[in-house]
């Protein structure tokens, strides 16, 4: 199965997988619209036109970005597809300079391993919770923020790099 970024052909297989997971309270469900618009942030997990897998990395402020719609289909569970397609937006958001990324998430367990560790709401900007709104359990979902801060990125050189200022 190959982890790779997220094609317009995908975006049906994308939008029943996450709002299967929707529906059984497990995520806040997406339109097609919003996957069309926001399909350059998505990576899939998929072999042979078949999709298994979707997680996306949203770019959220200075600084910081989102995992979200991390959603893996009943067959795929257990074979290591969600920590892969985490790792693929964790590895994208040190190529962009993120310097933390973060989740809001029903599965606290799963983002520990790998790295994440739980925070206080207050940790975030504010701007993040206008998707919440939409959320039918806002304001008292339940998800629990955690996030990981990444290693500064190093040049060929093994410089850490520098953002140019400007």
């Amino acid at each position: 199965m190959k982890i790779r970024k997220a094609r317009m052909g995908d975006v049906e297989a994308m939008h029943e997988l996450i709002n299967r997971h929707a529906k059984k309270g497990r995520m806040l469900a997406r339109s097609r619209m919003e996957l069309y618009e926001n399909l350059r942030d998505f990576f899939v997990a998929a072999e042979k036109r078949q999709v298994f897998g979707t997680a996306a990395l949203h770019i959220s402020w200075e600084n910081l970005a989102e995992v979200k719609s991390v959603s893996v289909c009943e067959t795929a569970r257990r074979d290591g597809v969600g920590r892969r397609l985490v790792r693929a937006c964790l590895r994208e958001a040190s190529k962009l300079g993120a310097r933390r990324v973060f989740a809001l998430t029903y599965v606290p367990d799963f983002f520990e391993t790998l790295g994440f560790s739980r925070i206080d709401r207050s940790e975030l900007p504010h701007r993040i919770w206008a998707e919440c709104v939409r959320c039918p359990e806002f304001p008292d979902c339940g998800e629990i923020p955690m996030a990981v801060d990444l290693p500064r990125r190093r040049n060929g050189a093994g410089r850490k790099t520098r953002g140019k200022r400007g």
